[in-house]
């Protein structure tokens, strides 16, 4: 279902939440830049991610214990396996 704001809808919060540290994965936000959680939309019940509010704790944790920058070396590492 599209909403009316125009954003990414996900439908439950399990995809929301691998939405937002796949994000943080696929992008090289700025510290205090970037989705640091996601909220239920009002208009159409599904999740969205936001810039706003208290960092998930999922998302604080892979920050903190480097699964964040693991995962992104080894799409790195993934995408230059491809190009050969």
């Amino acid at each position: 279902m599209a909403c009316i704001s125009g954003k990414r809808s996900y439908l439950n919060t399990m995809q929301a939440e691998e939405a937002l540290l796949q994000a943080h994965i696929q992008f090289n936000y700025r510290a205090g830049t970037g989705p640091v959680t996601y909220y239920k939309c009002e208009d159409c019940g599904d999740y969205h991610l936001t810039s706003q509010g208290v960092m998930h704790p999922t998302l604080a944790n892979a920050i903190r214990n480097g699964t964040i920058k693991k995962q992104k070396e080894a799409d790195s590492w993934s995408d230059k396996f491809k190009g050969r």
